[in-house]
């Protein structure tokens, strides 16, 4: 599979590299980081363009070594059903959603701004464990079942956005992963049936497997 064609690769390959001038230029990195005053000024390709920029380097492989862990088969999926730019396409989509309702709570706040592709790799993951949800992912460099995750992740996210501290949107992970599942089961409905089955007949799967 050429790059072009690995399109998790590219998604990858670009964001790192737009993350890397970012930091070298504060003028880029302001530009394209979601800040919703702007926003409200026309500039609606930022719901987009933040998710190509990250905080710092352990952020930034956090997201991509995600994305490259889980994003092969979710996008052999999107591909096989909206064609070649399927996945870029359920990506971006993912990216815009997620950071949707942080926008429409921030709108009028000039101190908030975002960052990061977790919206759009949330999406990926909870796409992945619909597929293989007894697959092992890892929870703080502990593997655990993929469907375990998914629970912890949301109580996680649900009870960290209601506390409202540090910088992560907790909202862009959940509104993204809820995304990731819906888009899933529009493009695949019957996936629903195939994770119920696979639910109740556990098969412990190696790492992304």
């Amino acid at each position: 599979m050429s790059l072009f064609s690995n399109h998790t690769l590219f998604i990858i390959i670009i964001t790192v590299v737009v993350s890397l001038l970012a930091w070298q230029s504060p003028q880029l990195m302001q530009r394209l980081i979601f800040y919703p005053p702007a926003v409200q000024r026309g500039q609606v390709d930022r719901f987009v363009t933040h998710g190509f920029i990250h905080a710092d380097g352990m952020h930034l492989f956090f997201n991509m070594f995600t994305l490259y862990s889980f994003g092969q088969a979710v996008q052999g999926l999107f591909m096989s059903k909206l064609g070649s730019l399927g996945f870029v396409l359920f990506y971006l989509a993912a990216l815009v959603v997620a950071i949707v309702p942080t926008y429409l709570k921030q709108k009028n706040n000039p101190r908030y701004s975002s960052l990061g592709a977790s919206g759009a790799v949330s999406a990926v993951i909870f796409s992945y464990i619909l597929m293989n949800p007894w697959s092992t992912l890892l929870l703080f460099v502990i593997p655990v079942p993929a469907i375990v995750f998914a629970v912890a992740y949301v109580a996680y996210s649900v009870w960290a956005d209601g506390q409202g501290r540090g910088s992560i949107n907790h909202s862009a992970h959940l509104v993204g992963g809820i995304f990731g599942m819906l888009a899933t089961i529009a493009i695949e409905p019957g996936i629903v049936a195939h994770f119920f089955n696979q639910l109740m007949h556990p098969r412990f799967l190696g790492f992304g497997g």
